[in-house]
Order: C-alpha cells, then structure tokens, then sequence
C-alpha cells in the first residue's frame, strides 16, 4: 500500500464513532462530520384566509440544470442564428490562382482573389495579391473600349498574367518581373483593342504566341507548287454558282433599267428604277431572318431588330435591285476571260481579290477592286467610277464600305480596270478570294484557277450554305475584320478582306500540309 499524503485528516469521519476501518483516512479527534443544509428563506405568495403564514422554500445545495425551451418556429427572433454559417473550401496544394467561385472575384471593384496554398507559395500571398490588383488595373485601362462588353475580361487576364510571371521566376525575382509586364502591358495602350478578338488582347504570353504565329504564317509565300492541290474543279465552280462560259447573245447591250420596273430586292414589291436624287423610299429589314425561340416558341426574327419576320422595315432606303442570271448579267456589261499568258508581259502566279459593290440602276456593279500578291503586298485598288447612263442608287455603305465621298475620288471605268488588270493577271493566275463567284461576276471576269475560301472551308449544313469570311478569320487567325465606327456597323473593306482571304489559305496550308520525311543519316 501506498504511503496516505494526510489530504483529508481535517476533515471529521463522517461514520464516527462506528467506523469499521482499520487505517481511516479521515480525523477522528474531531467528532462526527455533518451535511450542512442550505435553507434560505424565500419570499412567499401572500397569505390567503386559510392561512396566516406562507411556508420557506428551501434551496437545495445543488441546483437543477434548466430545460432548454422547446424550439420555436422559423420566423421567431430568439432562435434564428444572427448570421448563415459559413462554409469552409479545400485548397489543393497546388499554388494554381483562380477566381473564387462564391463569388469574391466580382467584387465592387472587380479586383479577383488570388486563393493559393500560403503553404504552397515560395512569395508570400499578400504580396501576390498586391501584384494581381495593379495587374488588373493595368488590363482595366488596357481594355477600357471593351470593358463594358466584356467585364470579366480584365480579371480573368489579370489572374492568367499573374500566374505565368509566378510561373517563371524566383522569390527575388518576381516583384521585378511583375513590374516589367505591367511596363510591357501599359506599351500596347497604343493601340487598344476594339473587340475581344483584337491582337492585342490577352497575356504577354498570349500576345507573344500570336506575334511568332503571324510571322510563321506571313513568312509562308504562297506558290504555284503550294496552291496546286487547291484549285477548284470546273465541276465544283459550276456546282457552286461560277460562271464558267460567257452567256449567249452581245454584251452591254442594255447597260441600264432606269425608266423600268423592276422588283425591289429589299421589300420585293415592283418600282420604277431611278437613280439616288430621283429614287423612291422603301422600308426595310437590313439583317437576316433567322430562326429563334421566343417564349417557348420558335419564330423567325431579324438580326438588325430583332423583331418577327412578318414586322415592317425598321430603316428606310431607296428601292434597289439585284440580278444574278448570266444572261441579265451579261446584258448589263459583257463578260471576257482573261488574257493568256505571255511570256514578254510577266504576270502574278498567285493573287487574292475581293471587291465591293453598290446598287445602281445597272444593277449590282462593281465599286471597289483590291488585289494582293502571294506575299500579301497591295498590288491594285482603286475605286470604279460607273459605264455611261449606269447612275447611283445607293451606295450600301453598312456592307460596303463605300461613301459618296470615296467614291467621287474615282477614275477608272470597269473596262479600263480590265485592261489594266491584264498587266498583272493571265489565265495561269491563281486566284484567291472569299465567295469569289460574286467578285468575279461583279467585274464580269471569267476564270477557272480559282481557290475559294467559302468552299475551302465549308457550311456544317453543307450547300448552298457559306460561312461569312468574317467568322472564319476570327475562328482561324484569331482577330476581327469588318469592325465599323460609327454610322457603319459592318463597314468592309476590300483591301483587308483580300489580305485575310490570302491569310486563310496559309492557315489552311500550315495546318494541313505534311511535315516532310526525316533526312537518312
């Protein structure tokens, strides 16, 4: 047994005198221990007649734990927690930055939350978040014109910017790193971006991998050898509305339809052809028509209003009319092919062409011709005045590009741009372009080395259906064309829909061709 500390020797054996224990740890010099009662008189109920005197309660010693109250319902005040309780999200132990999906990266100030591993991270994340912040400043200014349009863009680039400098330097190294990209950032304000698909939106990296891809596609030149196994099929450009033969009977026998009548290519409804200052008004849709769902239900709407296919026209414009037979096309100015090639007068092997046309009393004509070679560089383009008693209706500037002001500038007829054309182009010349039946019939030309970026890159619902050229180029090469100011919505313009016609066919090539057999040792 254990040595007794003496604890409890001042304390009275509570079975004093009868206890039975042969070594008791209690004191028994000092009598018998009692249990002291706790009686505290309480203030009772008034007396009633019966009795005089209300009793004392008596407190016991210990007091009884209180019952929790029954819960109340939803809407009581007492049980209701002040505030929702929160919950709590893993973080790998990646040192990976993205936005906080609850919510914290859309903040007042759109500033996002860098939410890292502290474990993880060789800079301190206060530090981190710091940097992010006057990242996303610099993006903020940077992508100012497309802020309102895009608002996440700038948050998103910002976290994607910061993890690449992160990525690629030390703990020393990247409070420097970080200043050089927001000094290389803040060099593009120069030239800030329009839409979300400019060249100069994204990261450093992102605008460093565009710039080694617009080098590798511009350092491509388009030759014969290359372009060969494009080359369109007469059946094909039949197929897809070329005109292969010059129609039957004599050309420009009736260069114009001003006096007659005509349907109206906008409303449909007959009118009496007359040039701009005479023409009568139309109302009309400028967009498309295209399926949609509209509460629940499908219905056709247009792309320039989006009111119901059956709605009057929501801009008004003179009435117009467009051909497309041959025969009317050939009345209006002749076709001809093109020169063969003569060996004392050297011509382009590859060139891409795009034009642009406005309604006249003659019908759709020519009012913009560009050319470029293989290498991309500006060959031709000029402005087509119109062939005598051809006049102006209206010049269709939201897809043409073209103003009265541009166009009074030119000098050239149609035929004397073909005669021209005939220094640069033969019947050996591949030619390039987008939809390039319409630029063809619009200059009256009859070609059959024709690469079409329309049939080179097909509709998913196949023919007669095409992809815009504009579309394909933002698929493709990543960047905008056709972007107005102004009154101009779409405003086109020939020279840069040639270059990206040109462009189109190098990424086709790039992406398709086969890398060439390894050497043998």
């Amino acid at each position: 047994m254990f040595p007794t500390l003496g604890s409890f020797h001042s304390i009275p054996c509570p079975d004093n005198p009868s206890c039975s224990r042969s070594s008791c740890i209690f004191s028994h010099r000092l009598g018998r221990y009692t249990v002291p009662r706790l009686d505290i008189p309480v203030a009772a109920d008034q007396p009633t007649a019966s009795s005089s005197k209300a009793p004392a309660a008596v407190i016991p010693t210990k007091r009884p734990v209180p019952v929790s109250p029954p819960k109340s319902g939803p809407s009581s005040p007492s049980t209701r927690p002040q505030e929702p309780p929160r919950k709590f999200q893993k973080v790998g132990l990646q040192s990976r930055a993205f936005p906080v999906a609850s919510g914290a990266s859309h903040t007042d100030t759109g500033v996002p939350i860098l939410r890292v591993n502290p474990g993880a991270s060789r800079v301190p994340i206060v530090i981190r978040q710091a940097m992010v912040k006057t990242i996303y400043d610099t993006f903020v200014t940077l992508y100012e014109p497309i802020h309102k349009a895009n608002p996440s863009l700038a948050s998103e680039h910002a976290l994607r910017q910061e993890e690449e400098i992160y990525n690629k330097t030390t703990k020393g190294s990247y409070r420097v790193a970080v200043i050089q990209c927001i000094a290389t950032l803040k060099r593009r304000n120069g030239a800030k971006p329009t839409s979300s698909s400019h060249f100069n939106v994204g990261t450093v990296d992102d605008v460093n991998a565009k710039v080694e891809a617009k080098k590798t596609l511009e350092a491509l030149q388009l030759s014969k050898d290359l372009l060969e196994p494009l080359i369109h099929s007469v059946e094909d450009l039949t197929k897809w509305g070329y005109i292969v033969d010059i129609p039957a009977g004599e050309g420009s026998r009736e260069p114009s339809m001003e006096g007659k009548v005509g349907k109206c290519e906008r409303c449909a409804q007959p009118f009496q052809v007359k040039r701009m200052e005479e023409a009568e008004e139309c109302t009309f849709h400028w967009g498309k028509a295209l399926m949609t769902r509209v509460s629940g239900e499908k219905t056709r709407v247009y792309t320039c209003c989006s009111r119901p296919a059956d709605s009057d026209g929501c801009v008004h414009g003179p009435h117009v009319f467009y051909e497309s037979a041959p025969e009317d096309l050939h009345k209006r100015h002749g076709f001809s092919f093109l020169k063969p090639l003569d060996p004392n007068r050297p011509a382009l092997d590859v060139a891409a062409m795009d034009c642009e046309m406005i309604y006249t009393t003659g019908g759709m004509r020519v009012a913009r011709i560009s050319i470029v070679d293989g290498a991309g560089k500006e060959v031709f383009d000029e402005f087509i005045r119109m062939d005598d008693d051809v006049h102006v209706i209206d010049y269709n500037t939201r897809f043409s590009g073209v103003t009265q002001e541009n166009h009074a500038k030119a000098t050239m007829s149609l035929s004397a741009v073909r005669e021209a054309l005939d220094s640069l182009l033969s019947t050996d010349t591949i030619l390039l372009g987008h939809a390039l039946d319409n630029d063809l019939k619009t200059m009256r030309m009859i070609h059959h080395r024709c690469i079409d970026t329309a049939l080179l890159f097909p509709h998913r619902a196949g023919p007669p259906y095409r992809r815009s050229l504009r579309d394909l180029v933002k698929e493709k090469l990543g960047k905008a064309i056709q972007v107005g100011t102004g009154d101009i919505t779409v405003g086109h313009s020939s020279l840069e829909d040639a270059i990206a016609t040109l462009d189109l066919v190098r990424w086709q090539i790039l992406n398709t061709r086969k890398p060439p057999p390894p050497s043998a040792s």
